[in-house]
């Protein structure tokens, strides 16, 4: 990530990778119409029990990706909120201390007054430039409205 400043976005703001929603989502609706496809043709040994399982199925797996579509880090006057796949977090500008971006890791990390560092899959590292500008973003901001002497 470069050390340049950038200016804190008009609030509220929402920060979601773009690849990561697209493969999820693009994923889950194949996924649905080839199991609702399937189970139209599926030959006669086969009963609508074992139809239906096959489409729930196909939910199952879609409801999982949308789980990792969804991801996401919100700010807004109050706060942020992290959106991971399983979890929703929010905090008050105060408990903010940093965002880092590290080459090579997954997503973003943020730092908080009280000693935790949460993982923010809404800020996917794969996608490299984008993200780092989110990242010098997100960390104007922390700058600007948390207690944050320095910004890493």
């Amino acid at each position: 990530m470069s050390s340049e400043r950038v200016p804190p976005p008009a609030l509220p703001v929402v920060w979601r990778p773009r690849k990561g929603r697209i493969v999820a989502y693009g994923l889950a609706a194949l996924l649905m119409v080839g199991a609702v496809v399937m189970a139209v043709f599926l030959p006669p040994p086969f009963k609508l029990p074992d139809k239906i399982g096959v489409i729930l199925f196909a939910g199952l797996v879609a409801w999982v990706l949308h789980l990792l579509g969804r991801c996401r880090v919100e700010a807004d006057e109050r706060g942020i909120t992290l959106v991971n796949a399983l979890r929703v977090h929010r905090y008050e500008w105060p408990e903010v201390l940093s965002v880092t971006l590290v080459e090579g890791e997954p997503w973003a990390k943020i730092d908080f007054s009280d000693g935790m560092t949460i993982g923010a899959m809404g800020l996917q590292g794969s996608e490299k430039a984008r993200t780092a500008y989110q990242v010098m973003e997100l960390a104007a901001l922390i700058h600007e409205r948390g207690e944050a002497d320095e910004v890493r």
